[in-house]
């Protein structure tokens, strides 16, 4: 899991962030606050991969923050205002969010940080079978005869090049079992991304068979089929 802090005096900001990143599997928000001297205290106890840090605050503005870490997290700034974009690529942040954001733009910008944690990597797959218990039997399915995953209602089903598979799981759970190359498209389908043979901007095509891509994860999506096309 990736790590989030989220640091803006604006309530409303907070709330926007927040719901944002709890649409992405693999973000825990571990802080949500408008103090910056409450964040400045979590980080020298806590573990934080990538901060969303407001600029104009009181009492410490995100720039003086910037300026006093020495080993900061991850940062993607977020702030009304673009004076500071120049400055602020000085501390190695990862984007400049211009309020209000957009869905689209913090999916961007948050692709920068997760494609380096959650890139597909032929090396380094957790294992090289998804395990599962079907009709009360142990069963290990090879990744890469999984075409895709599709949610339905309290139970998955797994599409194989042989057979489906009925589980009693979520999406959620089962992310967690899958190598690198397996993606999130839609709120009910997770695409293995090495099996595609068609991409485009409204769905994935595997075999015969057609994936939706929603919007919230085209950026991820495309940006880990870039990666996939270059190894």
């Amino acid at each position: 899991m990736i790590k989030i802090g989220i640091i803006d005096d604006e309530i409303l900001a907070r709330k926007v962030l927040e719901d944002y990143c709890s649409k992405i599997d693999s973000f825990e928000v571990v802080l949500n606050s408008g103090n910056p001297l409450e964040f400045i205290n979590f980080i020298q106890q806590n573990e934080v991969d990538l901060v969303f840090l407001d600029i104009e605050m009181p009492e410490l503005n995100g720039m003086e923050i910037l300026r006093s870490m020495i080993q900061p997290p991850k940062v993607i700034l977020t702030t009304a205002y673009s004076e500071y974009a120049l400055e602020s690529y000085n501390y190695g942040v990862v984007d400049y969010l211009l309020k209000p954001i957009k869905i689209e733009r913090f999916l961007k910008a948050i692709n920068k940080i997760s494609v380096s944690k959650i890139a597909p990597s032929k090396k380094n797959s957790k294992k090289e079978e998804l395990q599962i218990k079907h009709d009360g039997m142990p069963v290990n399915i090879p990744f890469k005869s999984i075409q895709y995953i599709q949610s339905f209602g309290n139970y998955l089903k797994i599409f194989t090049d042989s057979r489906m598979f009925l589980i009693s799981d979520t999406l959620i759970n089962i992310t967690t079992l899958l190598s690198d190359n397996f993606q999130r498209t839609h709120k009910s389908y997770i695409a293995n991304l090495d099996r595609v043979t068609k991409a485009t901007k409204a769905y994935l095509l595997i075999e015969n068979n057609t994936i939706p891509v929603s919007a919230m994860y085209k950026v991820i999506v495309f940006e880990k089929l870039e990666v996939l096309a270059k190894l």
